[in-house]
């Protein structure tokens, strides 16, 4: 089983500005194609989602809805296909 871990960043972003994770948009356990849409995290001045990098299924959440976190932090856990 291979073990692929979702980590934030965005161009334009400083390091050491904080997000907010606004919410998770599928749970765990549930399959994800790469691309779609799996949550929305707010920035300084938008809200944007984030996009799963890989297929496969979510098997772990670290970062809970209403945490901040940092750009390039890991936010969650996928076994892909």
């Amino acid at each position: 089983m291979n073990i692929v871990l979702l980590e934030t960043a965005w161009s334009g972003v400083d390091d050491g500005v904080q997000a907010l994770l606004d919410k998770w948009l599928v749970s765990i356990g549930v399959h994800v194609a790469k691309g779609q849409a799996i949550a929305t995290v707010v920035l300084v001045k938008a809200s944007v989602d984030i996009e799963a990098s890989v297929d496969g299924k979510l098997t772990q959440i670290l970062v809970n809805a209403g945490d901040s976190f940092l750009p390039g932090q890991v936010l969650a856990v996928f076994d892909p296909d």
